[in-house]
């Protein structure tokens, strides 16, 4: 009698977690191992068709987003927030007012290009701005990824 109720809260947990779980292409799954074999704390998210393998590799938070085929789009870094380049302090102070840079990571896309992404929170609002390998801001909308973000953070409260 004493088994059924652990086993029932057990499979429901199973059932909850594998429903949660995204279906990640063996392509995607096998680039990911042969890059980074000693990645920790792997999840796996789908974004914008895409598939996201967020995890720590080397003591570092990093992220890679790979296409269907397991070609590599982009790889995500966690710096420091002194590495990003300069100027990018001195934008934020001047644009985004009260905000408070709280996170940085390095990106390589596939072509090569490097980017930096500054996360800005002030309260509850959060951004990520991003600028080109000389701390000057990219001009591309990233509104609707701040909102989704912002939805994200919501559901989670």
């Amino acid at each position: 009698m004493k088994a059924r109720y652990f086993l029932i809260p057990l499979l429901l947990v199973s059932f909850t977690t594998f429903a949660q779980q995204v279906n990640i292409p063996k392509t995607a799954k096998d680039s990911f191992t042969k890059h980074y074999p000693k990645a920790a704390e792997v999840k796996w998210d789908k974004e914008n068709g895409d598939y996201e393998a967020s995890f720590k590799f080397n003591g570092k938070d990093m992220s890679v987003i790979f296409d269907k085929d397991g070609k590599t789009l982009e790889t995500e870094t966690a710096i420091e927030i002194s590495q990003l380049p300069n100027g990018i302090e001195k934008y934020v102070r001047d644009n985004y007012k009260g905000f408070q840079i709280t996170g940085a990571a390095e990106i390589i896309k596939s072509n090569g290009e490097k980017l930096y992404e500054a996360e800005v929170t002030k309260g509850n609002n959060k951004k990520d701005l991003f600028f080109d390998k000389n701390g000057k801001p990219e001009k591309k909308d990233l509104n609707k990824e701040n909102e989704k973000e912002n939805e994200e953070e919501d559901e989670e409260d």
